[in-house]
């Protein structure tokens, strides 16, 4: 018997045409991008006896993001990575606590800098796609907070599959969090409350281009169990306006042993706009019933109407509504400048203090993108909020935010 016997070099050259075969998708389909946002916030409260008089902080944050392709085959491999890193350009213990810089639990000193690396392992078969690693969800029971510096993370697998026409399906489980303003990773949870994992399955249903129905459950283990079932509908109607539908409700249970206490929440929100040309005028509403406020994950956002610059007019037993308009001034020939005002009104809130509490919220939102030349694709916002409350309420605030991005294509 005659062995042949083949040298590591030979073998790599034999095989290389292969690899190189099974990584081009992997490899021309990735992309990555830098983004570079500057936040200042300066929070003045106004209630007597605040313990703090302000919260003002300044701080640099930037998000690369590195995605690649799948490899070819039955099933496609791919690997994607986040990292975030936020400085402090200014702030002191007695201007803490806006949301863009964490603090030590022991000097109360805002930190210098915060970072955080994530990676998610990626699989896709057909029209199914599994993520394992870093998550950044953006579902009716779990969506990732991108609201200051840097956004929050969870850590999981989710699958998102599309094998069905006008179906896309959503179901996975979430095990640890990281808050926006954090490098630690935490136990999944709600308020003070821990818990081992959530659960998440559901989807949404395009019945046409211009109707959509979805249904999600999810599960935190020990704390709530929560239901969801939402609309969304477009109907153009004459002389080119067109309304907008959207309605959202949400049924929340305790679960096992209930760490977070009694959870016990019915939630019926709504927006509704008409949409013609530069303008959009919008119409809110928001009810909730049962003995509790409305739970969602820390880390995370409710997904609601309401949730506005400062409040999210979730408490129990509280019913609010909301006017909203927009104007875009591209129709006045300044292609990139937007406007937005909007009025939220809360009222009947129930909590251990009052059973009448009131609060209203009004912002203001002017946002500018550079259109072309050097600096195309800066963006510049200021964010003015008044915020007052009463009957048992009180928190009482002034706040201004200024912010500018950029997002930089790095190939």
């Amino acid at each position: 018997m005659t062995h042949t016997r083949i040298s590591a070099p030979l073998l790599a050259a034999l095989t290389l045409p292969f690899a190189t075969s099974a990584l081009a998708g992997f490899l021309e389909d990735s992309k990555g991008t830098l983004e570079l946002r500057n936040h200042y916030l300066n929070r003045d409260f106004r209630q007597e006896g605040a313990v703090q008089s302000k919260a003002a902080e300044w701080g640099q944050g930037f998000t690369a993001r590195l995605e690649s392709g799948f490899t070819e085959g039955t099933v496609g491999v791919g690997l994607d990575a986040i990292g975030e890193l936020g400085l402090k350009l200014d702030s002191s213990r007695d201007r803490r606590g806006t949301g863009l810089l964490p603090f030590g639990p022991t000097s109360k000193e805002p930190v210098d800098d915060y970072s955080e690396l994530g990676l998610t392992a990626k699989l896709r078969a057909s029209k199914s796609v599994l993520r394992l690693g870093t998550l950044q969800p953006l579902l009716p029971v779990a969506t990732y907070n991108d609201t200051r510096l840097l956004s929050s993370t969870f850590q999981g697998g989710m699958l998102t599959s599309q094998e069905l026409e006008g179906l896309t399906f959503n179901g996975g489980r979430l095990t640890r969090t990281n808050l926006r303003d954090s490098s630690s990773r935490d136990d999944i949870g709600y308020g003070a409350a821990s818990s081992d994992a959530f659960d998440f399955a559901g989807g949404t249903y395009a019945i046409n281009p211009q109707l959509a129905l979805s249904y999600y459950y999810g599960t935190l283990d020990d704390i709530y169990r929560q239901q969801f079932a939402g609309l969304l509908h477009t109907q153009p109607l004459p002389a080119g306006f067109t309304l907008r539908s959207d309605i959202r409700y949400f049924d929340s249970r305790g679960d096992g042993n209930e760490r977070a206490g009694e959870i016990d929440n019915r939630n019926l929100n709504g927006m509704f706009s008409l949409i013609h040309g530069p303008h959009r005028v919008s119409a809110a509403f928001q009810s909730m019933s049962g003995d509790s406020a409305f739970p969602f994950l820390n880390g995370g956002d409710p997904y609601v109407v309401n949730l506005v610059t400062f409040n999210t007019f979730t408490r129990a037993e509280e019913d609010a509504w909301q006017l909203r308009y927009d104007f875009d001034f591209a129709s006045l020939g300044v292609p990139g400048l937007t406007f937005m005002t909007r009025y939220v009104d809360g009222r009947n809130v129930k909590t251990t203090t009052t059973d009448d509490g009131e609060e209203w919220e009004r912002d203001t939102d002017l946002a500018y993108v550079v259109q072309s030349g050097g600096l195309k694709g800066l963006s510049l916002r200021w964010r003015n909020v008044t915020f007052r409350s009463g009957n048992g309420l009180t928190t009482d605030v002034d706040e201004n935010r200024l912010i500018l991005g950029y997002t930089l294509a790095l190939w």
